[in-house]
């Protein structure tokens, strides 16, 4: 009787498992729209002051994506970025390219330009990511990002660096 017992928990086990594999598998689906913000840290690796011209900035962006509703897609994801940030007169942009990994090691990479703003999306107003490419579960990913800045205060201490939310939304497909 206690091999049988044994036996059903371990078969119901594996069910549950499976059942929530596969479950976990489609819950991202094949196309869709997703709003989530990343919680970025930036670090100033160096810059170069160009003479009557302005500044140059090469960053390294590291930080956490959360879903804003609740959802697996581009959840608790890190992301990492390097970005070159150009003040020039009254112009200023930022130019990059991110990797998000999720907690399988699945990635989507990415592309990033302040001055290419979606117009038809009000509230993200800073910019545009272009989704190039995914890895795993992420594989044949493209997509839009139009997303926002939202300046946070910036970090104790000295070194220059900063803290910013990008809330984006997402739209994106894997074919």
């Amino acid at each position: 009787m206690k091999r049988l017992s044994i036996y059903v928990v371990t078969v119901c086990a594996v069910l549950v498992l499976s059942i929530t594999g596969v479950v976990l598998a489609r819950s991202i689906g094949k196309r869709g729209t997703t709003p989530y913000v990343t919680h970025f840290i930036f670090r100033p690796l160096m810059s170069i002051d160009i003479p009557g011209l302005g500044t140059a900035t090469a960053l390294e962006m590291t930080g956490t994506t959360e879903n804003m509703k609740g959802g697996t897609m581009l959840h608790q994801m890190s992301a990492r970025c390097v970005a070159i940030s150009v003040a020039a007169g009254h112009k200023k942009y930022i130019d990059g390219a991110c990797v998000l990994v999720d907690r399988d090691g699945d990635k989507i990479m990415s592309t990033f330009d302040t001055r290419d703003v979606d117009k038809s999306v009000p509230d993200r107003d800073c910019g545009t990511h272009i989704i190039t490419g995914g890895t795993g579960k992420y594989a044949g990913i493209t997509g839009e990002e139009p997303f926002a800045c939202i300046g946070m205060p910036p970090l104790a201490g000295d070194g220059g660096y900063t803290a910013m939310d990008i809330p984006h939304i997402t739209t994106w497909e894997i074919k």
